[in-house]
């Protein structure tokens, strides 16, 4: 064998298994791609309305208002290997990011899977307060537990779900009002619950002990602003979780609750978590999240103004961008595009 045929059947065998290593070789990233994306006013996977609103009158709506999602490959159960990281790399609708990223360190995927579906009820009910909350409905609130620790004077005696009504024989009905009580306490002071349950209430008291940094004084609850609505709104989007849906869940509420088709007809995607009060946060993924709403056919982009610089570098041909503040804002901008008469925020870096 000649030094040429020699030197080309080493490299060649070198090559081979530097493959073989690279489809083996796990590494601690996640690539990110555009996922699903649903119309706030269609059907869900099974048919059903997505956001069905019960006691109080609707109105016809159409066209889109779209949440974007995104999906992902990788994790600490199902690593990707050194290749599909290299490829996602190069993928202009791919994001590749450290694990870290989406699966906090001592958290399993189990437990991450948990977290997005809480996020995701919890900003279902921030939107729908957030809507009620732009059209004048009013809202009434109650104080629930949302966890117990172990351990601490309410472990065993409180559980979640349960509704504080009263505090000392004061009525309650936010978590202010009870953290701002609470921090007059002095630690080993009794604190007084009336508590209702399955319907029923009874009193429970409490012996205060100190927090970890010994300086105030807890019983070891968690508690959390529920809301009261007054009429029903059923919001259901399957296997899906996170925040970053709320904007447009209250868009739909908002659409349904009022005459008229507020899109007028124009395709409308967007993203953004959602305060009660309608303030619009940031994401993640508004790469990917973009790309999808272009693909499904969208020609407007409702974006968080926290994300607009990264939206504005990655942005897809044919998609305008406008910038979303507040869920108030973002039903004035849709009317100016509609009506073609108004200012509409554009995103800027």
């Amino acid at each position: 064998m000649s030094r040429r045929a020699a030197t080309l059947t080493v490299a060649s065998v070198l090559v081979f298994a530097l493959a073989l290593v690279g489809s083996l070789m796990p590494v601690p990233y996640v690539a990110l791609m555009p996922g699903p994306t649903s119309n706030t006013l269609g059907t869900n996977d099974k048919g059903q309305p997505l956001i069905r609103i019960e006691g109080r009158q609707t109105y016809p709506d159409g066209g889109h208002l779209n949440f974007t999602t995104v999906t992902y490959r990788g994790g600490p159960g199902g690593r990707i290997d050194l290749f599909t990281a290299l490829r996602g790399w190069l993928a202009k609708d791919t994001a590749i990011v450290p694990e870290e990223t989406i699966f906090p360190k001592n958290e399993s995927q189990q437990q991450v899977d948990q977290e997005n579906t809480r996020q995701m009820q919890d900003s279902q009910q921030s939107a729908e307060a957030a809507a009620l909350h732009e059209l004048g409905i009013p809202i009434a609130t109650q104080v629930v537990v949302d966890g117990v620790q172990k351990g601490k004077p309410a472990d065993g005696r409180l559980k979640p779900g349960d509704e504080i009504t009263a505090l000392d024989g004061a009525k309650v009905t936010s978590v202010s009002q009870v953290t701002g009580t609470m921090a007059k306490r002095k630690i080993g002071d009794s604190a007084a619950l009336t508590v209702r349950r399955a319907g029923r209430e009874e009193k429970i008291t409490l012996t205060t002990v100190a927090d970890p940094t010994g300086k105030r004084a807890v019983v070891g609850v968690v508690l959390a602003d529920q809301y009261k609505f007054p009429f029903k709104i059923d919001i259901s989007v399957g296997d899906i979780g996170g925040p970053s849906a709320g904007l447009m869940f209250s868009l739909a509420i908002v659409d349904k609750l009022t005459p008229g088709p507020l899109t007028g007809g124009t395709f409308i995607a967007g993203t953004g978590t959602i305060t009660p009060e309608g303030e619009v946060g940031p994401i993640g993924g508004i790469q990917q999240k973009m790309i999808a709403a272009r693909r499904a056919g969208a020609t407007v982009f409702l974006t968080p103004r926290r994300n607009c610089a990264d939206a504005l570098s990655a942005r897809p041909g044919g998609l305008r961008l406008v910038r979303a503040d507040t869920l108030h804002g973002a039903v004035q901008s849709i009317n100016a595009l509609t009506s073609g008469k108004g200012d509409i925020p554009a995103c800027s870096k």
